[in-house]
């Protein structure tokens, strides 16, 4: 989705940061990391995919990391919110099953799927891209979301990846030192994917198998009808033909909706109060925080202002269980996102999007989710 992205639903740490030798996007040793990474099983092929499956889903509803053990993870806290925005990502891309396998395996391999800040050469990030090599900025890089994309990117431009094993397809990206070091990865890796997909709406083929179905929803996570992709292209500024606020809604929830959509088509405005989006005064228009605000505050419900304080209101939910009036959260990072929307049931989103564009509703299938919270 350009949408979907990681960390729902969790309890989100800062990366820990721990002294060693990151690996990536260069002729370098894996080995290196893997002897300085911490207490990592060499062999992982036969790790109980299930269990790890359990204690990930623990993790995206919202248990610590720290009271939950999930095996080839030792900081699942950090480590789980980074694999779940590696798979948004790749659904986001449209990337099949088998594409965000190959890039959890090589994350896991090049660094622990921890987001580094230091690496061989100027290697850095979830996988160890390099800005002197085209990868990006150094920020950029950093930015999981980005790296990931870029990861993605990258794969797909590689001929017949599909047909390739895991630890081929990583290696033509990634020209590590080490080629055969990211097969190690590819069980715990596919739990992962499992775990993580079943965590946004609609689910996933509990087999890992591809049924037709699937192969409709798999680039979103969603089941058709689910994601907004029904209402096909929707006008910005325009309410889409046949939607309405779902029956069940909270009614705060409908207050929030009902007042947001009244906004819709009015300009975005950074740092708009959003007290008088049709008004003359550019600054009485909405960004997108002053947005919620202002439609939870027409509920009676008070929000801080901005989407750096908004993603610590209310409590934390996973994707899977998103209602109507759900905060969602992308860009940036889990901890510090950089915008927010609020969801409307139906697969829609609301949103004051950027600079010259209008608050306009969108299909959450374009979101790549960092983070959801419910604040009634």
């Amino acid at each position: 989705m350009k949408g979907l992205a990681a960390g729902i639903g969790v309890v989100f740490f800062s990366p820990i940061l721990i002294a060693g030798t990151g690996t990536g996007m260069m002729l370098a040793s894996s080995a290196d990391a893997v002897q300085s990474s911490g207490s990592f099983s060499s062999c992982l092929s036969d790790i109980d995919s299930d269990k790890v499956a359990e204690q990930v889903t623990k993790i995206l509803d919202g248990a610590s990391g720290k009271d939950v053990h999930v095996e080839g993870l030792d900081l699942p806290a950090e480590q789980v919110p980074n694999a779940q925005t590696i798979v948004a990502a790749g659904l986001s891309l449209d990337v099949p099953r088998k594409g965000q396998i190959i890039a959890l395996a090589t994350a896991m391999q090049e660094s622990r799927l921890r987001n580094l800040a230091y690496g061989d050469r100027d290697s850095l990030g979830l996988f160890q891209q390099r800005p002197s090599q085209g990868w990006g900025s150094a920020e950029q890089i950093r930015d999981p979301t980005y790296a990931s994309e870029q990861f993605y990117k990258h794969l797909l431009k590689v001929s017949g990846w599909q047909q390739m094993t895991v630890t081929q397809a990583a290696q033509a990206v990634q020209k590590s030192g080490l080629p055969d070091a990211y097969a190690q990865w590819e069980k715990l890796a596919t739990a992962l994917q499992g775990a993580i997909a079943k965590s946004f709406p609609g689910g996933g083929d509990a087999d890992g198998k591809d049924t037709d179905q699937d192969k409709q929803s798999a680039t979103t996570g969603c089941a058709p009808g689910q994601d907004g992709s029904g209402f096909g292209r929707i006008p910005e500024g325009s309410v889409p033909k046949g939607y309405s606020i779902p029956k069940d809604a909270d009614p705060k929830a409908r207050k929030a909706i009902t007042w947001a959509m009244q906004q819709l088509g009015t300009l975005y405005q950074w740092g708009g109060s959003c007290t008088n989006s049709h008004g003359p005064d550019p600054m009485g228009r909405c960004d997108c925080s002053s947005l919620m605000q202002q439609a939870y505050a027409h509920a009676g419900i008070t929000l801080t202002r901005t989407t750096y304080t908004q993603v610590n209101e209310g409590k934390a939910i996973s994707l899977a269980h998103l209602k109507p009036g759900d905060l969602i959260f992308s860009r940036g990072t889990a901890a510090r996102p950089q915008h927010v929307g609020m969801y409307m049931g139906e697969g829609l989103v609301i949103e004051a999007p950027r600079t010259t564009k209008p608050v306009r509703i969108t299909p959450i299938k374009d979101w790549t989710i960092l983070a959801a919270r419910r604040v009634l």
